[in-house]
């Protein structure tokens, strides 16, 4: 077998684990640059709850699929694969190493492997789905998809009904859940190595920087630009945490106050999804978030 001579390093976590600060040290450490696989960063108008990192942390430090599409653009994971293996070819042309920094595990996974082959679902089927969604809200894909896929249910963004839909479309047309299909997959070889870095902090400290950073993002002005976003809560970009409890609050579900709570609680099981996405991936090696220095020393030593 030929001998990779390219290397992507995979730098992941939760939100809020400190990715960004680590990211930018190690960009500029490799005289690099960073493709983002967050893919709550990619749409222009998420500015604000998707806490993108701004120009004064990015410090020169060039980054990929920030700002890179609008909410209305018609994007998922596939294009992703595609647009970032290609631009890896370009990149590879001045680089040895390339960063990709983020938290969505299926971005990261569809880079690092591929995407899973899955069938072709009847239509009638993902209109139906979509009918009891309108009718009965998200509380009910999220109780049946808890019943029909447990596992999958327990890292799947809970709040995305697109992703529940997708899920239990494979479900009823098939009698086998997204696990099922998941253990099936065939590993991609890719022309390059890779490395995987997690990021960890102690549970109740990732917590409160949760906590301290919507707490920023109110007083940024999330409330606000949640507001103008409204007449566009039904496009899947927008359904994702920190924006559909904003939503739902100015549908006059509830009160601001609680609107902030569940803010905070859905943003904390996010994180926990995410770490419980990554743990289920041996090939990361963990390492503390405030390790900057180890995580340097171990880098080096795998790159050379």
């Amino acid at each position: 077998m030929t001998k990779k001579s390219k290397t992507i390093v995979i730098l992941a976590g939760p939100t809020a684990v400190g990715k960004t600060s680590l990211s930018i040290h190690f960009a500029k450490r490799f005289k690099t640059e960073i493709i983002s696989a967050d893919s709550r960063q990619f749409y222009r108008e998420m500015e604000i709850g998707t806490a993108k990192p701004t120009t004064e942390e990015m410090d020169g430090v060039p980054h990929h699929f920030i700002n890179s599409l609008s909410i209305h653009d018609d994007y998922n994971v596939g294009k992703f694969e595609k647009d970032a293996l290609n631009l890896l070819d370009n990149l590879f042309k001045i680089h040895d190493v390339v960063l990709v920094v983020g938290g969505s595990g299926l971005y990261v996974k569809a880079l690092c492997e591929g995407i899973d082959d899955m069938p072709e679902i009847p239509a009638e089927i993902r209109e139906k789905l979509n009918l009891e969604y309108e009718k009965n809200g998200i509380e009910y894909l999220q109780k049946e998809l808890a019943q029909s896929d447990p596992k999958y249910f327990e890292i799947v963004d809970q709040q995305n009904p697109q992703r529940l839909i997708r899920a239990l479309e494979l479900f009823r047309s098939t009698g086998k859940n997204m696990s099922f299909y998941r253990a099936q997959e065939k590993q991609i070889e890719r022309p390059f190595n890779i490395i995987k870095i997690g990021l960890e902090r102690p549970r109740e400290e990732l917590y409160e920087r949760i906590n301290l950073r919507m707490d920023q993002m109110i007083q940024e002005g999330l409330f606000e630009e949640a507001e103008k976003l409204y007449p566009f809560k039904h496009l899947n970009a927008l359904q994702t945490v920190g924006y559909t409890e904003i939503f739902d609050y100015l549908a006059s579900k509830y009160d601001k106050e609680e609107a902030i709570r569940l803010l905070k609680r859905n943003s904390r099981r996010y994180a926990k999804r995410q770490m419980t996405w990554f743990k289920r991936d041996e090939g990361f090696v963990w390492f503390s978030a405030e390790n900057k220095d180890e995580v340097v020393d171990y880098l080096e030593s795998k790159i050379s």
